[in-house]
C-alpha cells in the first residue's frame, strides 16, 4: 500500500481538537466520524492534512496548491448550510484536477434532490412509496392519489434534518402544518409520501463500476413508547440520551423471508446505478409485514464513523475499518474523471 498525502475535508466546527479530554460523550459523538477517519488514516501511514471549511472555497484551492495532495477525503455533507451544495464542492475539486473520495457530482445531485431521485426510481420501476412534491409558497394539500398516513420531509436536506414524530400526518390540518414547517425551517420544497409501516433496513454499497453490497442492516427500537413510530428522526440520529431511552440499536437484519436478502442486494445495486452514484452509499428500505419492499431513499457519502452501519456491515463482510477507508481512497484515485480521459 502506497502512503499518500490526504487532504481531509470536513466542516470547520467538526475539526477534532488535539485534546478531547474536556469533551463529554455527546460532544465526542458529534465529531466521531472526523476523529475516527483522521486517526485511522494516520495509523495507516498516510500524511493527513485536516482542513475545516465554512463557506469559502479558497482554502481548498490554497491547500491543493501548497500541499499537492494525492487525494481529497471528502467528509462534507453540505456547503453554505445547503444540503445539495456538496455536489458543487466536488465539482470544484474536479475543476482543480484533484482526485477525491466518495460520490461524483452528478450522483450527489440526483440522490440528494429527493424529488429527482424518486422520479428516477419510479422510471426504473424500483418500488418506492407514492409521493408528491409541494413547492415553496404552496399550501400543503393532499394530492388525490395519495392516502393517509403521509410522511412529510425536506426535498433536499439529509441526516434526518427536519424529521420527527410529527413528520407522520393523518389528516389535512396536520399535513398543511407540517408542510409549512418544512418550508419555513428547512427553506426547501417539501416531499410528501405515503407512510410505510414496517422494518427499517439499510444496505451499504461501495464501488465505482464494480460494486460490492454489504450485509443487510436493521434499525431496531427496543423500548419504543406506545404511540411512537419506529422512524430515524433527527433526535434518534444525534441524541445519545434519546437513543438510550428508546433502546436504539443498529444490528444485522435477522429472520428475513427466504430469498429476500438476495432481492434487497439486487435492488440496492439497481438504485446505485440508476442514480449514477460512485464511491460509497447507504440505501434505506422499508419492509412491510406482508413482505413488500420499498426504497425510501439513497444516501451518498453516508456516515463513516467506525461504529455506524456502513463500517459495521463492512466488518461483517470481512473488511475491517482501516481496510474500508483504504478501499474508499483507492476508489477515489481510480475514478475516471473527465480531465483524466
Amino acid at each position: 500500500m502506497r502512503k499518500r498525502r490526504v487532504l481531509l475535508l470536513m466542516h470547520e466546527e467538526l475539526v477534532p481538537p488535539d485534546d478531547v479530554s474536556g469533551l463529554d460523550k455527546q460532544q465526542l459523538h458529534q465529531i466521531a466520524q472526523e476523529r475516527d477517519v483522521l486517526r485511522t488514516l494516520g495509523k495507516l501511514g498516510h500524511e493527513v492534512l485536516p482542513l475545516g471549511l465554512s463557506d469559502e472555497l479558497a482554502p481548498i484551492r490554497q491547500a491543493i496548491h501548497h500541499s499537492k495532495p494525492h487525494v481529497a477525503f471528502n467528509l462534507l455533507t453540505h456547503f453554505h448550510g445547503i444540503g445539495t451544495y456538496d455536489s458543487h464542492v466536488v465539482s470544484y475539486l474536479e475543476l482543480l484536477r484533484c482526485p477525491y473520495t466518495g460520490c461524483n457530482p452528478r450522483g450527489l445531485m440526483f440522490a440528494n434532490d429527493k424529488v429527482v431521485a424518486k422520479k428516477l426510481l419510479t422510471w426504473h420501476r424500483i418500488p418506492t412509496p407514492r409521493f408528491a412534491a409541494i413547492a415553496m409558497g404552496r399550501k400543503g394539500i393532499k394530492p388525490p392519489r395519495l392516502e393517509f398516513p403521509l410522511f412529510v420531509k425536506s426535498a433536499a436536506e439529509h441526516s434526518s434534518i427536519g424529521i420527527s414524530q410529527a413528520s407522520i400526518v393523518h389528516d389535512e390540518k396536520a399535513l398543511a402544518e407540517r408542510v409549512e414547517f418544512i418550508h419555513h425551517t428547512a427553506v426547501t420544497d417539501a416531499i410528501v409520501e405515503e407512510y410505510v409501516e414496517g422494518r427499517e433496513l439499510t444496505v451499504s454499497v461501495v464501488g465505482n463500476q464494480r460494486i460490492s453490497v454489504f450485509p443487510v442492516w436493521e434499525l431496531l427500537f427496543k423500548s419504543l413508547p406506545r404511540g411512537t413510530e419506529p422512524i430515524a428522526t433527527s433526535k434518534v440520529k444525534w441524541d445519545l440520551a434519546y437513543q438510550k431511552k428508546l433502546g436504539v440499536e443498529n444490528v444485522p437484519a435477522r429472520k428475513l423471508p427466504d430469498g429476500l436478502e438476495q432481492t434487497i442486494v439486487r435492488t440496492a445495486r439497481r438504485v446505485y446505478r440508476a442514480l449514477g452514484m460512485t464511491g460509497y452509499a447507504r440505501i434505506d428500505f422499508r419492509l412491510t409485514e406482508d413482505g413488500r419492499l420499498y426504497v425510501l431513499e439513497a444516501n451518498p457519502n453516508p456516515d463513516l464513523t467506525s461504529d455506524e452501519d456502513l463500517s459495521k456491515s463492512a466488518a461483517r463482510a470481512g473488511i475491517e475499518y482501516p481496510k474500508l477507508l483504504q478501499r474508499i481512497i483507492s476508489l477515489g484515485l481510480r475514478y475516471a474523471e473527465a480531465w483524466q480521459e
